[in-house]
């Protein structure tokens, strides 16, 4: 009864809704829900993900398409009634056709200020310490975690907040990048991959969400550059212990 009262209230929604609002509002659920099937997801730890006040959701980063944030968001809305916020490349927002649908999906650019702001609503923000190295980076290196950026850090730390490392596995088989293209001389900074395949291969996915960690410390440890530089160290350790215990128990990708 709980299904049909809940497609009763969608479809009367829809009907007092415009034909745009309705792409950007049923979409993303339906391509999400499309996914976590294809891929067969499976999902543990969401237990560790904070009900209430601000949090920085921190995945490895992987396969080149962004299926790992729109599939995550979508996880963490299911478990725990919370629409987080993704901080997203940039090129998201380089024109308006792709900006604003995706800020229907809940991504915001990822900026400093940006990240900021959501966690001052006392918002859970998904933020990949990796950034576009993560998950542009070739496949012959999947699972292998490349330098976490310090921002998560100095923000948990500022804002006070628990960092929840979360472990993504089968994205990288899904999407295979031949190489990282790096075009900082057309524009400062822009690294794109160069993928293999457009359609996603069936790989099994698991997402894994670990417990918080409350980092001790005022705000202002925030400007020690040597302790948010071992912190951040010691989490992209840590995540990377459990990648590789996780992968060892998986067996194969695909079956």
């Amino acid at each position: 009864m709980k299904n049909s009262r809940d497609l009763i209230n969608l479809f009367s929604s829809i009907a007092n809704d415009n034909s745009e609002n309705l792409i950007y509002r049923v979409f993303p659920h339906f391509v999400a829900e499309l996914a976590r099937k294809y891929f067969r997801l499976h999902v543990e730890g969401t237990e560790n993900i904070p009900r209430r006040g601000p949090a920085i959701i921190a995945p490895n980063h992987s396969g080149y398409s962004g299926f790992d944030a729109l599939l995550l968001a979508h996880e963490i809305k299911k478990s725990t009634g919370r629409i987080p916020r993704v901080l997203t490349h940039r090129l998201w927002f380089a024109t308006q056709t792709t900006a604003v649908p995706a800020e229907k999906f809940g991504f915001i650019e990822a900026t400093t200020s940006n990240a900021t702001a959501q966690l001052n609503k006392n918002n859970l923000v998904i933020l990949f310490p990796e950034g576009e190295q993560g998950n542009f980076k070739p496949t012959v290196e999947r699972y292998h975690l490349q330098e976490f950026k310090r921002g998560f850090i100095r923000l948990a730390i500022q804002r006070q907040c628990p960092i929840v490392p979360t472990l993504v596995i089968g994205a990288e088989e899904t999407h295979i990048n031949l190489a990282q293209l790096n075009l900082s001389k057309y524009l400062r900074g822009l690294t794109l991959p160069l993928p293999l395949n457009i359609v996603p291969l069936p790989a099994k996915w698991k997402f894994v969400f670990l417990p918080p960690i409350e980092l001790p410390y005022k705000p202002e440890a925030a400007d020690d550059r040597e302790l948010v530089a071992e912190l951040a160290s010691e989490i992209k350790e840590e995540m990377q212990k459990r990648l590789r215990e996780e992968l060892a128990k998986r067996g194969s990708a695909f079956f």
